[in-house]
């Protein structure tokens, strides 16, 4: 029998058709399943490609008791349970790198739709209204940036920016030095000297609300915070305080503690906050190179008995 194989959250259409003709794997006809259908294929199904909105957990695990691989069609994995898998004997693998430049340019897309206020500008002017004195924005020109983690993604944004000229800053305890900026010791020199303060952190134990008030309370009160990485590291509360107070200036997100963003989280009632859903690696090159290399993870490791980028659990 063939292994079953299951793209739960999209998949893009050129790649998804070439894993469908591979001869030796079944694969599910649909690239993109609601919940209910997904709980249907779970006791037959080997492989599960899945992105952010397909949550691997130990409940989904009871019923899926010939699952053998859980690829992530990205690089973060917190919204597998590794270690609920390691304990079923199921593998969990990402595509690492595939979609970094996507994330960083999305990180540099919502700074500058912040600093710039060209969504409100954009929605007034869609209004028939012509209000330019209200939308007077701010440059990145010579501005003090600070990283807060400057892993792969990181270093990109800092690449992108250099032609603004920016006094660049970093905080990685794994990063020694790098041409691209001066690290610094001590995360709260970062909070209370830049002018752009932008995170590049995964979401583990460590990390998890490491972004609280005493941090925020440390922003100058023309500062921003962005965050294109991972929601969890943010103390959403202490967060829309600061926002809702004007401590700063604002702030502008790509993701939340908890995916899609509830109607009634408060954090829609501020004017000071860019958001948007969780779009870091949604271009059309990224999910193409993700793809890519998903297809050819599944194909080693069901053909060929090799696992190929394995993410464990910590």
């Amino acid at each position: 029998m063939k292994p079953f194989i299951v793209v739960s959250d999209g998949f893009d259409n050129e790649l998804f058709n070439e894993l469908k003709k591979c001869d030796g794997l079944d694969v599910h006809p649909k690239s993109k399943v609601t919940q209910d259908e997904l709980k249907t294929l779970l006791p037959k199904m080997n492989g599960l490609i899945i992105r952010s909105a397909t949550k691997v957990d130990a409940a989904l695990l009871e019923l899926a008791p010939n699952l053998k691989l859980v690829i992530r069609a990205g690089e973060g994995t917190d919204n597998i349970d590794k270690v609920a898998c390691a304990a079923k004997g199921v593998k969990v693998a990402n595509t690492p790198g595939a979609n970094s430049n996507s994330a960083a340019e999305h990180a540099i897309a919502i700074m500058f739709t912040l600093l710039r206020k060209t969504a409100w500008a954009h929605s007034s002017t869609k209004n028939g209204k012509w209000e330019k004195s209200a939308f007077e924005g701010n440059e990145v020109w010579k501005k003090k940036i600070g990283f807060v983690g400057f892993g792969k993604i990181g270093q990109i944004v800092a690449k992108r920016l250099s032609g603004f000229e920016p006094q660049v800053t970093f905080y990685d305890p794994m990063v020694e030095t790098s041409p691209l900026g001066k690290k610094v010791s001590d995360m709260k020199e970062i909070f209370s000297n830049c002018d752009i303060i932008t995170l590049h952190l995964p979401l583990i134990a460590p990390t998890k609300g490491i972004v609280n008030k005493e941090l925020l309370g440390l922003m100058k009160k023309d500062a921003v915070l962005i965050n294109a990485s991972r929601g969890g590291i943010v103390n959403e509360e202490d967060l829309y305080v600061t926002l809702k107070e004007k401590k700063i200036l604002g702030a502008a997100f790509d993701v939340f503690a908890d995916e899609p963003l509830k109607t009634e989280s408060k954090l829609f009632e501020l004017d000071n906050l860019v958001m948007t859903p969780h779009l870091g690696a949604s271009t059309c090159e990224a999910q193409f190179r993700v793809g890519e290399m998903a297809v050819h993870q599944i194909q080693e490791f069901f053909l060929n008995n090799k696992l190929l980028n394995e993410v464990k659990a910590k």
